[in-house]
This record gives structure tokens, C-alpha cells and sequence, in this order.
């Protein structure tokens, strides 16, 4: 029998968006666990557009939710993108009903919910389990096994592995498809293969398009389909100085570590560990997990680097001031000078060190190495704010 977890934070910040909001979006990878944290809340009717028969019941949209009241949760919406503008017309005339909609697509949902419900919607990105769902002592299984659900609480690695393998072999062979792209299954499995050789690296475009075959406009199309599905993060440069050599192309990382290890062929620790991709790998894994700390949009964070060698792995403001964070694979890190210019250059509040570490200490008055266990899941980068005001 597969184990409960509890998301209890996810479930109160969707719950706040569905207090202030007629209508709250969920938006995640397919199988993060939408479906399970929605039947949680208090609903009045729940449509899924997988099912037929859901199908069937709303082929008149209006007459069939027009009468109904209170909570009402509509699963993978972006099969019928027409009811975005009847919930418009719904909601502004029926306050006694609020939606609660999901949705694996960002791009076709985004787009299509924000021209019809513009001022009506807010938005919460669900991913897979984090670190404070599972427990720090589980860091390392949820790294390897990565957060989608029956990965993660697969009974044996073996069944991991296996699921992930079936996981993929379905993405692309039923949902891609089911989104109206018409790309062959192996087409798109040999690209996402080979876009996981370049996880945590700056991608070139043309590069790709040399190895792969294929024009970089057909490059830039397939990685959109990946970012669209929540498959992949394209961490995009910082640049305002136009007087400094600095990098224009973007950072490309797979978002569940799990289908990273599976499309690299990496098993179980032990590979990982002795893997070219070990650094790469934890940086990606510990990104997400700041990023869903900070609870900023995808779109918000940027990477900073420079060709003279001096970079910033993650960067965003907030307050009206400029914050940074370095993902270091290492026992006990040290300031480095890159560090020292990325402070400068930028000019940071504060620059945080995330380490597997154990311990929280100062490299420098602006600078603190911490944990990546000690990293607060709030979705309002609580641990940043706070070492700051100190």
C-alpha cells in the first residue's frame, strides 16, 4: 500500500489563492500529484477531462456549470481551452462559485487563461515531493529517485527505475501527442536525451542543431514543449552592464532529478557518485528547491557569468534589492574570488553558499554557506529574509 505524505504547505498557500481568487490554477508535470492535493479541498463538483464521461457532461459548458455552486474543480482543462472564457463570463456573474483547475501545459494554459481570466486567476506551481514532505533523512533517495510520487514510494529502486522508464515511454507517446504535437516519440526521447548531457551547463543553440540534425528554430520549438510540460528550466542570463563581457545564452536544467538519472542511465548512488555529472546533478536537484522556496515565478530567476570566469548561479531580486545563491557540491566551501566579484558586480544584499552540508557559517560579512536541509519550503524565501534582517 502506497504511504500518505502530506503537503500541508502546498495545501495552505492553493488554499489562500482560493480565498482571495474566484479561480486558483494548479499547475505541475503530469503525476506530481495535482489530482491528490485537489480532492483534499472542500468541492462542490469535480470534472475530469481524462474521463469520457466528464468530456460528454460538459460538450455544453454553460448549461452544465452555470447552475452549480461553490468549489468547483476542473482536472487537465487544456483539453477544452473554450471554457476559459465561459468560467470569465461564470464567475463575474456567479459569486457563489469558484474554480479550482489543473493543468500539466504551462504554456497553452498560461497563455489562453491569462487572456480570458486576466484579474480573476492566480497561479501555484505544484511539483513533486520537496525535501520537508519526505523528511531530510530522505535527501538522498529523493535526489536519486527524484519527487514524482509513485517514484519516490516505489517499493524498491528496481520499481523506481522501472517506473520513470514507463513514465517517459508515456510522456511522449500519449501526452505529447494529446497536445496537439506532432513529433515521433523516438524524435523527441533521443532530444531530451541529449538536452540532459547539457544539464547545468549554458546551451548553444546552433551546437544542438549541429549534432542533432535539425535547424536551431526546431531546437528552441522542442525545448519549448519540454519547458512547456514542466520538463525542463531554462535559467535565463542577467545582463545589464552592456560595457561587460557577459554570457547571453541560457542555463538548461531537467527539473525532476529522478528523469535526469533515468535518461543519463545513472541507477543508484553509487554510479552517481563516481558519474561527470555528480556536481551537475545536485546543483539542479538543490535549484529546484531554492526555487520553490523563494516562491518567485519561473521567469524571475536568472543566472549570472561573465567570460573572464566569475558566475552566480542563481539570481532574483526582491524589495528592490539584488540576491544571489551558489550551489557548491563540497565538504566545506570556501569564498572564492568569483564569489567576492559576484557581490560587486551585482551589488548583492547577501549571497548564500547551499552546500550538503551540516553546518551554517559566514564566509564573509555579506556571504553565509547553509545547508541545503536547512532550507524553509514556505514559498517566501523565509531563510533569506530572516538572515538578513539579523
Amino acid at each position: 500500500m502506497m504511504k500518505i505524505i502530506e503537503r500541508k504547505i502546498d495545501f495552505q498557500n492553493i488554499l489562500n489563492r482560493i480565498n482571495m481568487f474566484p479561480v486558483t490554477a494548479i499547475l505541475g508535470p503530469r503525476q506530481c500529484g495535482k489530482t491528490t492535493i485537489a480532492r483534499e479541498f472542500d468541492y462542490s463538483h469535480y470534472f475530469d477531462l481524462e474521463n469520457s464521461r466528464d468530456i460528454a457532461r460538459l460538450e455544453q459548458p454553460q448549461l452544465a456549470l452555470e447552475d452549480l455552486k461553490g468549489l468547483i474543480v476542473i482536472d487537465e482543462i487544456q483539453r477544452l481551452p473554450n471554457l476559459f472564457t465561459i468560467i470569465r463570463y461564470l464567475v463575474d456573474n456567479n459569486p457563489s462559485q469558484k474554480y479550482l483547475i489543473l493543468g500539466s501545459a504551462s504554456g497553452t494554459l498560461l497563455r489562453q487563461s491569462s487572456e480570458s481570466l486576466a484579474g480573476r486567476i492566480a497561479y501555484y506551481y505544484l511539483g513533486g515531493f520537496s525535501l520537508h514532505n519526505v523528511g531530510m533523512e530522505n535527501i538522498n533517495k529523493l535526489w536519486i529517485q527524484g519527487g514524482l510520487p509513485k517514484s519516490y514510494l516505489a517499493e524498491t529502486e528496481e520499481q523506481s527505475i522501472l517506473w520513470r522508464e514507463n513514465y517517459i515511454a508515456t510522456f511522449l507517446e500519449r501526452d505529447i501527442p494529446q497536445l496537439g504535437i506532432n513529433i515521433p516519440a523516438y524524435t523527441l526521447r533521443r532530444f531530451w536525451t541529449m538536452l540532459s548531457h547539457y544539464h547545468g551547463q549554458i546551451i548553444n543553440y546552433a551546437e544542438v542543431a549541429r549534432s542533432f540534425g535539425i535547424s536551431d528554430m526546431t531546437v528552441r520549438k522542442y525545448i519549448e514543449i519540454l519547458v512547456g510540460t514542466f520538463m525542463v528550466r531554462i535559467l535565463p542570463p542577467w545582463y545589464l552592464n552592456i560595457g561587460k563581457r557577459l554570457v547571453k545564452r541560457p542555463k538548461i536544467f531537467l527539473r525532476d532529478s529522478g528523469l535526469f538519472h533515468s535518461l543519463m542511465g545513472i541507477e543508484t548512488l553509487n554510479q552517481l557518485y563516481s558519474h561527470n555529472k555528480l556536481g551537475a546533478s545536485w546543483e539542479g536537484f538543490a535549484l529546484e528547491c531554492i526555487c520553490r522556496s523563494i516562491g518567485k515565478r519561473d521567469q524571475e530567476f536568472y543566472f549570472w557569468n561573465i567570460h573572464s570566469g566569475a558566475e552566480l548561479d542563481l539570481f532574483w531580486q526582491y524589495g528592490g534589492k539584488n540576491w544571489g545563491v551558489e550551489f557548491k557540491y563540497a565538504d566545506a566551501p570556501r569564498l572564492t574570488k568569483s564569489m567576492k566579484i559576484a557581490l560587486e558586480n551585482l551589488e548583492l544584499e547577501h549571497l548564500w553558499v547551499v552546500y550538503p552540508g551540516k553546518e551554517t557559517y559566514k564566509l564573509s560579512e555579506n556571504i553565509t554557506a547553509v545547508p541545503l536541509k536547512d532550507i524553509p519550503e514556505d514559498g517566501k524565501g523565509t531563510l533569506f529574509v530572516q538572515e538578513v534582517k539579523q
